[in-house]
């Protein structure tokens, strides 16, 4: 689950994810792209609803304007997707930068947020799936 906003960012960071993902080879079977950060609940709970999907990895940019935006955005979100996650019981990572940062700290964390978002996903995964044997 990709957002369009900051896409100079995102889209960057959904081909390491992707490539990320390659390299430990999982299945990407649906590749969703939605305004923002903030639009991606309702499409994730149709996704979550799936037998084959088993989790979700999200990627976004929230880059601090001239008001508390950003905070608002990301705390709706973060809440929103932590919520999907439990009610499904299959990860959805946070591949989420910010809030509070600007533009230049959103390129330096490209990598390392797509990449952990993709770790986390199968991180989690396995651990649930070793505790529900």
């Amino acid at each position: 689950m990709v957002s369009e906003f900051n896409e100079k960012v995102t889209s960057r960071m959904l081909a390491i994810a992707q490539e990320k993902a390659n390299t430990l080879k999982l299945k990407i079977l649906y590749t969703c792209t939605v305004p923002g950060a903030y639009d991606m609940p309702i499409i994730i709970d149709s996704l979550l609803q799936k037998n084959d999907v088993d989790a979700i990895v999200t990627l976004g940019a929230i880059i601090k304007g001239q008001t508390k935006h950003d905070e608002v955005i990301s705390h709706s979100a973060v809440q929103a997707l932590t919520a999907l996650s439990i009610k499904y019981q299959k990860p959805v990572s946070l591949g989420i930068s910010g809030p509070g940062m600007q533009e230049r700290h959103a390129y330096a964390r490209i990598r390392p947020v797509a990449e952990r978002a993709v770790e986390a996903v199968v991180k989690i995964s396995n651990e649930l799936k070793r505790i529900q044997k």
